[in-house]
C-alpha cells in the first residue's frame, strides 16, 4: 500500500450505477478504478450477489438477481476493482506541484483487509464518478435506538449477505417499496410476521392521483401489485398510523410497540421492529468536495445539483445514480453509463458527437425505468411528525442529543446545523451527520418557521469517515511532505 496509483477516472461505490459507469469507462479505454467498501461488487441493492447463501432465488426476487447481469461485463472491462476500501478525502490538485501532472485529484482511501490495520493509499486522477447511492431516512420515534430495533434496510442485508432472518414477533413499520419487499422476501423464507403497521397518510392518494397514469405505464404497477396481493394476504396490516413509540422490557430490548391508528391507541408485544419510511441520496462526499445541493420539495431531502450528464457543479466531478437523486437500480445503471460517456468526453477520450449518439438509447431507457417515480414519491411521502420528532427522542445517535434539546437550541437563537455542533456536537460523531443531518435541517426549520433550504446542512470536511493515526502513518511520502519534514526539523 505504499505505491501512488493513478488513473483517468475514479469511480465511487459498486452498486449499479458504479458497476455500469466503471464498465463502460473501460471499454472506451479510460484507466478506470473502481473503489468500494464491501469486499465484493454489488451495491445495497445487490449486495452479496456472487456469495449469498440465498440460492433459492425465489426468495429475493428476479429484481435482485439481475444484478449478477453486471459482474461479468465489468470483470471483462478491464476497470481495477478496489474491494473494502474507504475514501475519506478528495483534494483538487494545486499548481505546487504535489499532484501528480495531468491529475485534477489526490484522493485517499484505506483498506482493511482481514487479520490486518487498515492502510491508507493515494490514488490521483482527472476525473470522479461518485456513485455513493442511497441510504435510509431517519426514522426517529421514541424508543427506535433499542436494541430489536434496526432499519429494513440493514435486515435485508442480513438476509443477502448471511441468509439470517428474524425469529419470534416480528412487525414491520413505516411506508414505501422497500418495506413491502422485505415482507415478500420473508414471507418466501417462511418468515411468520405479526403486522405491518403503515404509516403512509391516507390523504396521499388523492395527492398523488395526477400522477396515476405514469405509474398506470410504468414496469412498478404490474410487480407492485403481485408483492402487494401477496404481502396483504399473508400479513394483517394496520393502515394511517400517527403515532409509534417503542419500549424496553426486563432485558433492555424491545418488548412492546405502542401505536395510534384511526384515533384508537393500541399495544403489540414484539421481539423485533423494523423501520423504514424511504431512503435518501447519500450526500456525504458530494457535499464535502463542494457540489452545490438543492432541497427536493417532493421528497423532503437534500440531492446534489447535477445537469442531464451527472455533472456537478465542481469541474470534473460527476454523479451517477441514487447519489444524485433517488430513482431506483434500473435508472441507476442508465445513469452510470450516461456519466461515463460524459467522463471521457470531458477527458478527450470521444468527441461530443459520439457521447451524444451513444447515449441516446441510455437516455431512452432511463426515461422508461423512472416513469411513474412521481406517484410512489408524492403517494409514501412520510408524515411531518415521523420526520421532525419532540421530546426526548434520540436525533443524534452518536451524541444521544434528543429533539427538544435541538428545539431548545433554535428557539434560543441557533440558526443552522452547523451552528448546532457547538450548541450539541450533533454532526460530529462518527456518523458525520447521515444518521441526524435531515432531521437536525427540518426540527430547526419547524422551531423557527423557515424553510429548510434556508436553514442548510451541516458543512463536511475531509475525512468524512473515521480514520486512525496509524492508517495516515502509512501513506505514502511525497515530495512536498519530505520538505515539509525538513522545514520542522529546522
Amino acid at each position: 500500500m505504499t505505491e501512488i496509483t493513478t488513473c483517468d477516472l475514479l469511480v465511487v461505490g459498486a452498486g449499479p450505477a458504479g458497476l455500469a459507469a466503471a464498465t463502460r469507462a473501460a471499454e472506451l479505454g479510460l484507466s478506470t478504478v473502481l473503489i468500494d467498501e464491501q469486499p465484493a461488487p454489488g451495491g445495497q441493492i445487490y449486495r452479496a450477489i456472487a456469495s449469498t447463501p440465498v440460492r433459492n432465488r425465489a426468495i429475493l426476487g428476479d429484481d435482485y438477481w439481475h444484478g449478477e447481469g453486471l459482474l461479468a461485463p465489468f470483470a471483462r472491462s478491464g476497470a481495477r476493482h478496489l474491494c473494502a476500501a474507504t475514501v475519506w478525502s478528495i483534494n483538487a490538485c494545486g499548481p505546487d506541484g504535489a499532484a501528480l501532472p495531468g491529475a485534477a485529484f489526490e484522493v485517499a482511501y484505506s483498506v482493511a483487509r482481514p487479520g490486518q490495520d487498515p492502510q491508507a493509499a493515494l490514488l490521483h486522477c482527472r476525473h470522479i464518478i461518485l456513485a455513493t447511492g442511497a441510504q435510509e431516512r431517519p426514522f426517529p420515534v421514541p424508543g427506535w435506538t433499542l436494541p430489536g430495533v434496526i432499519t429494513a434496510g440493514a435486515a435485508q442485508i442480513l438476509l443477502k449477505t448471511s441468509g439470517v432472518v428474524p425469529e419470534g414477533r416480528t412487525v414491520l413499520v413505516g411506508g414505501g417499496p422497500l418495506l413491502y419487499l422485505l415482507a415478500w422476501q420473508y414471507l418466501n423464507a417462511g418468515v411468520k410476521l405479526e403486522a405491518i403497521l403503515e404509516t403512509t397518510d391516507s390523504a396521499q392518494w388523492r395527492k398523488a392521483l395526477p400522477h396515476a397514469w405514469g405509474f398506470l405505464r410504468s414496469p412498478y404497477l404490474g410487480k407492485g401489485l403481485k408483492l402487494l396481493r401477496a404481502v396483504r394476504k399473508a400479513v394483517p396490516i394496520v393502515s394511517d398510523v400517527t403515532a409509534l413509540e417503542a419500549l424496553s422490557g426486563d432485558n433492555g430490548k424491545v418488548a412492546e410497540l405502542r401505536y395510534e391508528a384511526a384515533g384508537q391507541r393500541r399495544t403489540i408485544e414484539v421481539d423485533q421492529v423494523l423501520l423504514h419510511q424511504g431512503v435518501v441520496p447519500n450526500t456525504n462526499l458530494s457535499r464535502a468536495v463542494g457540489a452545490k445541493h438543492l432541497w427536493n420539495e417532493r421528497q423532503d431531502c437534500w440531492e446534489p445539483a447535477v445537469d442531464g450528464w451527472g455533472a456537478t457543479s465542481v469541474p470534473h466531478i460527476s454523479i451517477a445514480g441514487d447519489g444524485a437523486g433517488i430513482a431506483g437500480a434500473l435508472a441507476a445503471e442508465h445513469r452510470g453509463r450516461i456519466a461515463a460517456l460524459h467522463a471521457a468526453a470531458d477527458l478527450g477520450r470521444i468527441d461530443l458527437a459520439t457521447r451524444d449518439r451513444e447515449a441516446a438509447p441510455h437516455r431512452t431507457a432511463l426515461a422508461r425505468a423512472t416513469r411513474g417515480r412521481e406517484f410512489f414519491e408524492v403517494l409514501y411521502r412520510p408524515r411531518s411528525q415521523f420526520r421532525r420528532p419532540v421530546g426526548d427522542t434520540i436525533v443524534c445517535r452518536c451524541e444521544e442529543a434528543t429533539a427538544e434539546q435541538v428545539r431548545h437550541a433554535a428557539r434560543i437563537g441557533c440558526q443552522g446545523p452547523n451552528q448546532l455542533k457547538a450548541f450539541l456536537r450533533c454532526g460530529m460523531g462518527p456518523c458525520q451527520g447521515r444518521f441526524c443531518g435531515l432531521t437536525v435541517t427540518e426540527l430547526i426549520a419547524d422551531e423557527q418557521q423557515r424553510h429548510p433550504r434556508e436553514v442548510g446542512y451541516y458543512r463536511l470536511r475531509f475525512p468524512t469517515k473515521p480514520v486512525t493515526l496509524g492508517e495516515i502513518a502509512t501513506l505514502p511520502q511525497t515530495q512536498a511532505s519530505r520538505e515539509a519534514v525538513v522545514r520542522f526539523k529546522k
